[in-house]
């Protein structure tokens, strides 16, 4: 049977049922039923019927959701992995192990957490997001995880030479810096005792250096020993820079603990690299002491440069930032207080009737736990009996160094025609990126503590992992900045400041961001975190139509808010 409409002239066609029948050969119909005084949706409805359709009262009845999988979020950093080509950078596209080194990218962005609890994530029957259907990897194992990590390791110097061609050139700042994290466990042979950063005491730790680019887009990591000290670091990226990026010449920025005057001449000028540091407290105070920095200086301006024949063939360039200076004088005056506060429950120890503390030796260990942990010991005069102890602040001490605060002095062999006073100030300020990139691995973003890894090479490729995820969530932040409260407006934020030495200020607009938390344009503003957060509502829909059992499933993905579709328009994103 079939419904066919049949033309009536000049009034509305004539709508019968009818049925088609073989009579000597020949195919002839008849009609059953006049349809046409019927409702329009019924006589549809009839035509949906006799094409094998079921009858269902409510629409909600026609179709099952099977499964529904948070896709937004995925779809978001799987665009920009793609739009960044980074799956060309890993290379091996055909081989099993990069679709889970994909993954395992993504996820560290989506939701950081332990390799085994990746693996249930990615697992058809307990996925978390749609990130294993997107790759096809529904199937993956915490082992398959491993053996893709131990393939990605042998990849790194390739990867970290592809990134350093896209986004350096000869003649350019590169910065580096490292950074500590503890280590779960005592078998692995990078974790060792040293300066803890976390302030995890007791907890073995690995330290890990990153290069990046002016702006903070990274290029490269290196695992080292937990006992590593900083300066030890700098050869091996000396050697990357020249030998595996192919660089002739850059400028290196590291912090005044990095470049030495023992790594200067023994790794930097050898290899004819550019660099800019800073001086240490000591040296700044022997160059007021010889007379090359006066504090007048300071009266009209807060920047200048000036020459010493201890440094011969550099520039120095000496700034004073007063709130630097203000700052410094109140934890100084909070660390004397506590000092004092420690050293006065000792002197009452002494003069305590019952059970006294005698002896200079264990009064000595006392005070020096105190100091050691106050660290302002130079600042005071003891006196230490065998019946007594007294104190007193250092007043001549404490003058002398707060005459310094707000001094720093950045140092540089660079030529003032190559860079100038202002622009060599700017770029070791620059190394505040670096401090931003280390806060978003071992935080809220990535994660890369605590580390449980046993094999030295799983560690290195757990933080290389990392490294590839701020990577990729680097360039979706600078993509998302009207969205996000991060400032970007760089130029109007820098034209706002009166000084390169003052403190930075925020653009106007990130102003407004973080008062009023929506943009000029009255959208609301995120955090990245809450962003995929609020993306993650986008879910991709596996439905089963109400049909006869061979009616195929179908994937249906959830309709973006406003919002949701201005965060995938600015990533350059299609769902």
């Amino acid at each position: 049977m079939y419904i066919e409409a049949v033309p009536n002239r000049k009034s509305k066609p004539t709508i019968l049922l009818r049925e088609a029948y073989r009579e000597d050969g020949k195919v002839k119909k008849r009609t059953l039923a006049n349809l046409t005084r019927l409702p329009g949706k019924v006589i549809e409805g009839l035509k949906r019927l006799l094409k094998g359709a079921t009858v269902v009262d409510k629409l909600e009845d026609a179709f099952e959701v099977v499964r529904s999988l948070p896709h937004g979020h995925v779809a978001a950093v799987l665009g920009m992995i793609k739009k960044l080509k980074l799956e060309r950078i890993i290379g091996g596209e055909n081989e099993w192990q990069h679709p889970l080194v994909l993954a395992m990218v993504a996820a560290r962005i989506i939701d950081p957490q332990s390799k085994l609890a990746t693996a249930r994530g990615l697992d058809q029957q307990t996925a978390s997001s749609s990130l294993a259907q997107e790759l096809g990897v529904e199937s993956a194992r915490e082992e398959d995880l491993y053996q893709a990590m131990d393939w990605l390791l042998e990849r790194q110097a390739d990867i970290e030479a592809e990134l350093a061609r896209r986004h350096l050139e000869n003649g350019c700042l590169v910065l580096y810096d490292v950074t500590s994290t503890y280590f779960e466990g005592r078998t692995c042979p990078l974790a060792r005792m040293g300066y803890n950063r976390d302030q995890k005491k007791g907890k073995l730790q690995i330290i890990f250096g990153l290069l990046c680019t002016a702006q903070g887009c990274p290029i490269a990591v290196e695992v080292f020993e937990g006992d590593t000290g900083d300066p030890a670091t700098l050869a091996d990226q000396v050697r990357k820079i020249r030998e595996r990026f192919g660089l002739e010449r850059v400028i290196l920025v590291g912090d005044r603990g990095m470049i030495t005057q023992a790594r200067i001449e023994k790794e930097l000028k050898p290899a004819g690299l550019d660099w800019i540091t800073a001086l240490r407290a000591p040296q700044i105070q022997q160059l007021v002491q010889n007379g090359n920095i006066q504090l007048s200086l300071f009266d009209q301006r807060d920047l200048g440069e000036v020459t010493s024949g201890d440094y011969p063939g550099e520039r120095l360039i000496v700034c004073r930032n007063p709130r630097l200076a203000g700052e410094r004088a109140r934890k100084r005056e909070e660390l004397l207080s506590a000092t004092e506060k420690q050293l006065e429950v000792i002197v009452q120890a002494t003069a305590r009737g019952k059970r006294p503390l005698r002896g200079k030796d264990r009064i000595g260990v006392r005070v020096g736990k105190v100091l050691d942990r106050y660290k302002v010991g130079k600042h005071f005069q003891l006196e230490i009996g065998e019946e007594s102890f007294s104190y007193r602040r250092n007043e001549q001490s404490i003058a002398e160094e707060a005459a310094l605060d707000g001094i720093y002095v950045i140092r540089t062999n660079v030529d003032g025609k190559t860079i100038g006073a202002d622009e060599t100030v700017s770029s070791y300020k620059s190394l505040s990126t670096v401090e931003r990139a280390f806060r978003s691995f071992k935080s809220v973003d990535l994660k890369v503590r605590p580390i449980h890894h046993r094999l030295a090479g799983r560690v290195r490729a757990h933080v290389f992992l990392c490294m590839l995820a701020y990577y990729v969530e680097w360039h979706m932040r600078q993509a998302l900045a009207p969205i996000l409260f991060d400032d970007e407006d760089q130029e109007e934020a820098n034209s706002r400041r009166p000084s390169v030495v003052a403190p930075a200020q925020r653009s106007a607009s990130a102003q407004r961001k973080a008062r009023r938390k929506r943009n000029d344009n009255d959208e609301p503003v995120h955090s990245f975190r809450t962003l995929l957060t609020d993306l993650a509502t986008i879910c991709k829909d596996r439905i089963k139509p109400n049909l006869p059992d061979d009616a195929p499933l179908f994937d249906k993905v959830t309709v973006p808010t406003s919002l949701q579709r201005r965060a995938l328009d600015l990533l350059g994103i299609r769902l």
